[in-house]
Order: structure tokens, then sequence, then C-alpha cells
């Protein structure tokens, strides 16, 4: 499997007379492989946008080494252009155009045939809506309009910043079974969202950032790997005495609320048998696995008492510079 995207040492500083210098993103590594739908993650003011920005030749990055489909960025991006379709950030389009007019146009200066049009306008669910102005779109509708724009020249790499922006629940979904169906067709797909449970269910892939550095890689099933701490929840009569029958037993065990979480546990049928040989039937043994949206927040330190307002990039710098990374190993 060849790479679409690779990134390697990225740096990019802004400077202003009222912050000063800060640093964006600081040495980020992101790699993306060909037929993947990769999700890009981390806190707001992590360094997403810069990253994507400086991958397209938007921002000029002060140092790192970047390709796209095999191609230098941005020195040969041109190259590529073609096959690439991207949103990022908040798509702007003119008002008083209708949909159907703005792709047309944008079909025409990208040199695609004027055909395409009706196609990605059903692939994005705004056929009917095709000849409305922009301006009494919506803002969900504005996003699928954006997403079609992006998929003009049928690409062979989409980058999606916050796609579902402003989407309903039935509009989320729409979006999922877009992207799984482009990716069944051979697009690779490169998606930065907030929406961690639609990550989970979309993405085969993820990268997170937190400060400008990555904080973890891999597949998103060996990611939750990762942090699966085989703790269970355990329902019984006693919850009280179970845990101090636990504890006699080698087992950690706490009271929580009307049950209690066991942890550590690489065989579940030792607590049904510890409990169950002193008389404690077990009415409820769960597996609690982690899943996406408690790893982000673990590994980018982005919780906090509700009663602070978090400020933006409010999250934990990497240990040391130290990285989780499932597909190279652990880099110091």
């Amino acid at each position: 499997m060849s790479a679409v995207i690779e990134i390697e040492g990225l740096r990019k500083t802004f400077h202003s007379l009222r912050n000063g210098r800060r640093v964006a993103v600081d040495g980020f590594d992101l790699l993306v492989e060909a037929g993947q739908v990769h999700g890009f993650l981390g806190p707001n003011g992590s360094g997403k946008t810069t990253t994507l920005r400086a991958l397209l030749g938007l921002v000029r990055a002060d140092s790192g080494r970047m390709t796209v489909l095999g191609e230098p960025s941005p020195e040969l991006l041109p190259r590529v252009a073609g096959q690439v379709g991207a949103i990022v950030e908040s798509p702007q389009f003119f008002g008083n155009f209708t949909g159907h007019r703005t792709l047309r146009l944008l079909a025409r200066a990208g040199g695609v045939p004027v055909s395409r049009v009706d196609q990605v306008l059903d692939l994005v669910g705004l056929h009917d809506r095709g000849d409305d102005r922009v301006k009494s779109y919506s803002l969900g509708m504005k996003q699928r309009l954006a997403v079609a724009s992006a998929l003009l020249k049928d690409p062979r790499l989409l980058i999606l910043d916050e796609p579902a922006n402003g989407l309903d629940p039935a509009g989320i979904r729409e979006m999922r079974d877009l992207m799984r169906s482009l990716a069944a067709n051979g697009v690779t797909v490169l998606v930065s969202s907030h929406i961690l449970g639609e990550i989970q269910l979309i993405c085969d892939h993820v990268t997170i950032i937190s400060r400008g550095r990555r904080v973890a890689a891999g597949r998103v099933d060996e990611v939750l790997a990762g942090h699966d701490r085989h703790e269970f929840l355990v329902r019984v009569a006693e919850p009280e005495r179970a845990v101090e029958l636990l504890h006699a037993a080698g087992l950690t065990a706490v009271v929580d609320g009307e049950a209690l979480v066991v942890s550590g546990v690489g065989d579940p049928t030792v607590v049904s048998r510890v409990l169950g040989e002193q008389g404690l039937w077990v009415g409820e043994l769960t597996p609690l696995r982690p899943d996406l949206e408690s790893v982000f927040l673990e590994l980018t330190g982005a919780y906090g008492p509700s009663s602070v307002p978090r400020q933006v990039d409010d999250s934990s710098p990497p240990r040391d510079g130290a990285v989780i990374d499932l597909d190279r190993g652990v880099d110091a």
C-alpha cells in the first residue's frame, strides 16, 4: 500500500506584534496510505488546520518534508492538484449564485466537464435545491455544496475539514455513507472532525494532534486497545462486601454507585468465581471498553472542571516528546 500523504517534521511558527511568537505545528508527522479513511483529530487550536493549509501550499512551513500522491508539496503540488479535492475551514460562496451555477463556474475553471455538476449534486443530496440561491441555504446545505465542489474533479484524494459542520443527524449519516462509498471506490479520505463518534464509525486509521505535536497514530481499533484497562462493571447484591472479597483475591475493585468496577481483569470468569464461591451471585458483568472520545480526552488533556472556561487548545503537551504510534512503535 503506497503513501498518499507523508508529512515528516512539519514545523510552522506564527509571529504577531500582539501575541509574539506562537508555535502552531511542532515537528508533526502524518502518514496516510492509499485506500484509507483517515481521521485527523485534535482540540481547537492544536494545529490541524495549519497542517492542512501547509500541506496544500496555502501557508509556508518553516521546515519539514511533505508529499501528496508521491509529489513533494508544495513545490510540485500542481502536478497532482487535479487529483486532489479539499475543504479547509469554512468555504465561502457568492450568495446570489445558485448552487448549480456555483459548481458550473468551478467546473469550467478547473477544466472539469459540466456534466459532472449534476452528479456531485446528487451525491451530496442537493439535486432538488441546485437552482436555489446559496444565500437561502442553511449552514448544513452550504457544507454539502462545499463537499460537492471538492468532488467535482473526481479526486483520488479527498481532504475534508469538518465536513459534518451544520448537518442534522440524518445529514451526518449521509456524509458517513458518502465517505464509505468513496473509499470503497478507491478514494483516499483524510477527514478532520470534532464528532468523535462518527470518526470511530467511519475511519480505519486515526492521527491525534495536541499543541502541534502528534500524540497517537495507528488503526482505530489498536489505538483503543492500547487504552483498554480491562475494566468490568459488576452488579451484585452487596457491592461493599464484593469489593472486600475481590481485594482478598488480589483484584482491584471500587464501588461505583450501586455497582462496582473491577480493573486489570484478564479473565472475567475469575470475578464470578470468586464472588460465587462466597454466595454472591453476579447479576451483570459488562466490559468497559474505551471509545475514541475518552481516549482523545485522555491524550490531549482536554478535560477540566465544567465551571472553568477552557481556552483554545487548553490541552496537555506530549510527555517528554513521546508519542504513541501503533504503526511504528514509540518515538522519543
